[in-house]
């Protein structure tokens, strides 16, 4: 995978300082006041090497950013009646306990897409811009992928739990329900961020019950 890297800034209670968040679509890393984080998921952001910071320097919780707020841009592929267009997506994520709260808001056309304010992962969050947006409009975003899928017994995470099955596409659009997905695992390509996309991306059917749509069933429903 690329590289891609995203603009924006870390607050907490020492203040506030531009940032640059790095992910090839797997992993997220970004430096804050000299020292590298890196992790999975946007929650799960540790010091580089396992390398602790200065003693007080950053609030952490089990060794991860905690007690702060992460806000940035990024942009996001969006299909309009079957063309493709280049949105921005924001970003506004507390990192607090005992749960984060996340936002999301999509400029597209001159219009803002708002999740709301307390959005508990990134797929709930895109699935509530989705359903904001107009008919023939859709995001092209692995969340929205034909070929990605949840582990059927994994926690629920913040992000990054996303598998991609494009290397399986067909043993995965024949995938019905936890136990096939859960076989067909081990296939998959790795775990992406719910906000990264690709050149393979084709839109996940629709409808409740519709084939092809594995254990988490279409998007913008997430889970079943």
């Amino acid at each position: 995978m690329t590289q891609e890297s995203w603009a924006g800034w870390y607050r907490d209670r020492r203040g506030a300082d531009a940032v640059i968040l790095t992910t090839d679509g797997e992993r997220i890393s970004l430096r804050i006041r000299g020292v590298d984080f890196e992790g999975g998921s946007f929650d799960a952001l540790v010091p580089a090497g396992g390398i602790p910071p200065e003693s007080g320097a950053f609030a952490l919780h089990e060794g991860a950013l905690s007690d702060c707020v992460l806000e940035w841009d990024l942009p996001l592929p969006v299909i309009n009646d079957g063309k493709l267009h280049q949105a921005t997506l924001g970003c506004l994520l507390a990192l607090q306990r005992p749960e984060p709260r996340l936002g999301l808001s999509l400029l597209f056309g001159g219009a803002v897409y708002e999740s709301g304010r307390a959005e508990r992962d990134f797929a709930g969050a895109l699935a509530t811009v989705q359903g904001l947006l107009p008919p023939g409009v859709d995001i092209g975003a692995c969340a929205a992928c034909a070929y990605s899928d949840y582990f059927p017994s994994g926690r629920r995470v913040l992000s990054g739990g996303l598998g991609c099955f494009r290397g399986a596409k067909e043993e995965y659009r024949a995938a019905s329900g936890a136990e096939e997905v859960t076989a067909l695992w081990e296939r998959r390509d790795g775990l992406v961020q719910e906000v990264w996309s690709c050149q393979e991306f084709e839109r996940r059917p629709e409808g409740a019950g519709a084939p092809g749509t594995g254990h988490r069933g279409p998007f913008p429903l997430v889970v079943r």
